[in-house]
Formats: C-alpha cells, structure tokens, sequence
C-alpha cells in the first residue's frame, strides 16, 4: 500500500470525500459502489467488482485470497498446480 498524501476530514455525518485524482486513477464514477473491508487497524476501500477476475463471470462467485473466481476458474486454477 502506497501513501497518497492526502488527508481528508469525516463530516457530521461520517462522511469522507474521495479526491478527484483517487477517483479518476480508480475509475469511480458516480453511483459506482464502493467496498469497506477492515485489516487490523486500516480501513480498506475498492471498487466493487462483483464478477470474476477472470472471465467476469457473475454466477457462482467465491472468495479466493480477496479476490473474486467463479467456480469454474477455480476449477481451472487448481487443475494447472
């Protein structure tokens, strides 16, 4: 993980600004959703990708070291090892 620099304020609302050069490096649009993980002490957040990595598969989609599979390329990973 690399620091940014930038440092932004939590409102009343808990609300936090993404800044325009995190948005634009990310490709986040507006309306686009945003994934919340914790790790330890960090909060991370992604873009959230609910297909494969892989094939962008959207069916039966499984967690594989953070990371978004289908089953079928799972199916394809473990047979390769």
């Amino acid at each position: 993980m690399k620091s940014t620099g930038m440092v932004r304020k939590v409102d009343e609302l808990g609300r936090i600004v993404l800044p325009a050069e995190i948005r634009q490096s990310m490709d986040i649009k507006v309306k686009d959703s945003i994934e919340i993980f914790t790790d330890n002490e960090r909060i991370v957040l992604q873009k959230y990708s609910p297909s494969c990595i892989f094939c962008n598969n959207v069916d039966n989609i499984v967690l594989f070291r953070e990371k978004r599979v289908c089953a079928e390329c799972l199916e394809k990973l473990k047979n390769q090892f």
